[in-house]
């Protein structure tokens, strides 16, 4: 299967719920996103996420659906 065919077909088996985040990433990789796109200020902020989960400071993506009542 050719790599468009597969990803429609990844994409109509998404849940409605995860429809928004994908497209999201599929905006970004269109629109040529990198880390040279990104200010100073929002690579310092994805430093300090690294950090707070090297510290153990993160919820599961289950637990954070499971707040939400996703």
């Amino acid at each position: 299967m050719a790599t468009r065919e597969e990803l429609h077909r990844l994409v109509d088996e998404l849940p409605e719920a995860e429809l928004d985040a994908a497209r999201s990433l599929l905006d970004d990789l269109r629109n040529g996103m990198d880390d040279d796109t990104l200010t100073p200020e929002e690579l310092a902020e994805i430093e300090r996420g690294r950090e707070a989960i090297r510290r153990g400071e993160y919820i599961t993506m289950e637990e954070y659906r499971r707040q939400r009542g996703l």
